[in-house]
This record gives C-alpha cells, sequence and structure tokens, in this order.
C-alpha cells in the first residue's frame, strides 16, 4: 500500500540513494536547515544529523523525519530513523557553521598550536580569529595588553569547537 505513495522513479534506487532523496526534497522546502551527516548502516539504522542558520528546533527533527519515515516501505526495509541537530560541543565541519557562529568564541586547533578567539569573520577560504594577549613591553619590563588577529585557512584547522560561556 505504501508503494503508491512512492514516485515510480524511486523503485530504481538503492535503499541508500531513496533516503538521500527523500533528505534532500525535505531541506529544500526548510533552506535555513543543512545537512551536516547522514549515516545509513547495513542493518538500516538511518542517522541524519542536521544544524541551521538559527539553530534547529524539535519541530523542525520532526518535519524531516516525518518526510522520510512516511515516504519509506517498511515491508521492504525494516529501518530505524534518528533524526537531531548537531550537539553542543561537536566540532564545526562545515563552512556555514563557521559563517553562522561570527561573534562567538571558538577553540581551533591547528597543528601549529591551540587558539580560544573570537569568530569575527568566515568567508569561503578561511576564518579570522581575535583575542587580546598578554606579552612582554617593547620598552621598559613588565606586560601589556596586547589584540591579536590571525588568518586561519579551512585546511589549517583539524578542530573547532564553539565555547559555551554561562556567564
Amino acid at each position: 500500500m505504501r508503494e503508491a505513495l512512492l514516485p515510480s522513479f524511486y523503485k530504481n534506487m538503492t535503499f541508500k540513494e531513496q533516503v538521500s532523496k527523500l533528505l534532500n526534497d525535505a531541506l529544500l522546502e526548510k533552506q535555513e536547515i543543512f545537512l551536516i551527516e547522514l549515516t545509513i548502516s547495513d542493518s538500516y539504522k538511518i542517522i541524519v544529523t542536521l544544524d541551521g542558520d538559527k539553530g534547529v528546533n524539535l519541530q523542525d527533527c520532526i518535519d524531516i523525519s516525518r518526510v522520510i519515515e512516511n515516504n519509506l516501505d517498511r515491508e521492504e526495509h525494516d529501518f530505524s530513523l534518528e533524526v537531531a541537530s548537531v550537539g553542543v560541543g561537536s566540532p564545526l565541519k562545515m563552512t556555514r557553521q563557521y559563517k553562522k557562529n561570527i561573534g562567538r568564541t571558538l577553540i581551533v586547533k591547528t597543528n601549529e598550536e591551540k587558539i580560544e578567539a573570537e569568530l569575527v569573520e568566515a568567508n569561503d577560504e578561511y576564518i579570522v580569529l581575535s583575542w587580546s594577549a598578554r606579552e612582554p613591553k617593547k620598552v621598559g619590563k613588565g606586560k601589556e595588553t596586547v589584540q591579536k588577529r590571525k588568518e586561519i585557512s579551512y585546511s589549517e584547522i583539524k578542530e573547532a569547537i564553539v565555547t559555551i560561556n554561562f556567564n
């Protein structure tokens, strides 16, 4: 009975292709939401991880889940489905995530260093971090506060995580 809901072109697709197509169609309806990761195990466990320009709420997850679940045939594949937003403290994976977090503090690890700083710019090639540091004075004894700024290309970033500040 459910098969009638699926357009005929779905019948020639693998299970993974069907899920991908349904997910992409659902995301077209919610332009502010984007896919971080889709995994489908050999036992048909589907895990969808989402993020959004303004976050992801429970209703977004429910809507995406319904589109996928209501258009797959459980008689053909006994699947499980989990749709969730990316977790707090999860590493940033996409340029779009960096852009939405401008103004927030990140911990960025590269091969050379680990920097905790404010993300002040993000484009398609690199990010710019800004922070204050205490350094020895150029003249005389003691230290002074210096404003630092660093441009880091995405290829240099091993991991970047948004820090949560409870102040």
